[in-house]
């Protein structure tokens, strides 16, 4: 679905981003969701490093994804897929233990996965040859094993995190896209494969697509000589 410029959906992101993060902005997420559901929308790219001037009215914490769809704004990604699977009727069940099902694991992956990866992300990331950063790694890295051993555990053989796809898999699939692109699924083969699947939706990949295409080195940070 191409991005329409007259969309009443506005979904703001940015135009570059340093090579460790080019794929795994969370604004993908709401991407996903809107080709997902054949939702038009429209980009609204911003500076990384510097944010327009009244952004923090909208976005408090001066991060991405944010958007406006009519008169209604909103901030944070979780908020946004329940927001627009309400407003087309898709990707969520209307009622019932179904509906609870993808509420519950939507819920879970921004509460009880995430948080269990952003300390190795960290720590890779940002502070791997640190002498405090090696000495807490294995323990991180265990807990994180254990976390990834309870998700495995729960999806086991079915296709997607609750029933069928959802709201619930956007989000599980890129919260756990952070920690593949480190290398620290290729112990979870379950993991891996439902990773896989999804990524390989049609929807996921123009998404993709579109997001990558919004970057543009230009407006990379100029370094300063000397």
């Amino acid at each position: 679905m191409p991005i329409d410029p007259g969309a009443e959906l506005k979904i703001t992101a940015y135009n570059w981003v340093p090579p460790f993060a080019v794929g795994l902005v969370r604004d993908l997420r709401v991407r996903w969701a809107a080709e997902e559901m054949g939702l038009p929308y429209r980009e609204n790219l911003i500076s990384v490093m510097a944010k327009p001037d009244g952004y923090g009215a909208q976005q408090p914490f001066l991060q991405v994804p944010a958007i406006r769809d009519g008169k209604i704004a909103m901030f944070e990604s979780g908020a946004i897929l329940l927001h627009l699977a309400e407003r087309t009727g898709k990707l969520l069940p209307a009622a019932g233990q179904a509906r609870a099902d993808v509420l519950t694991w939507l819920f879970a992956a921004l509460n009880s996965v995430e948080p269990a990866q952003d300390p190795i992300t960290v720590i890779d990331g940002f502070y791997a040859q640190e002498d405090w950063a090696k000495a807490r790694r294995p323990a991180v890295l265990k807990n994180l094993n254990r976390r990834y051993g309870e998700l495995a555990a729960a999806i086991g053989g079915r296709e997607w995190v609750a029933g069928e796809f959802s709201i619930a898999d956007i989000a599980m699939v890129t919260v756990l896209r952070t920690c593949d692109a480190l290398g620290l699924l290729a112990g979870h083969p379950v993991l891996a494969a439902y990773v896989a699947r999804a990524t390989a939706r049609p929807a996921y990949q123009q998404a993709l697509a579109d997001q990558l295409a919004g970057f543009d080195d230009t407006n990379a940070p100029k370094r300063e000589n000397g």
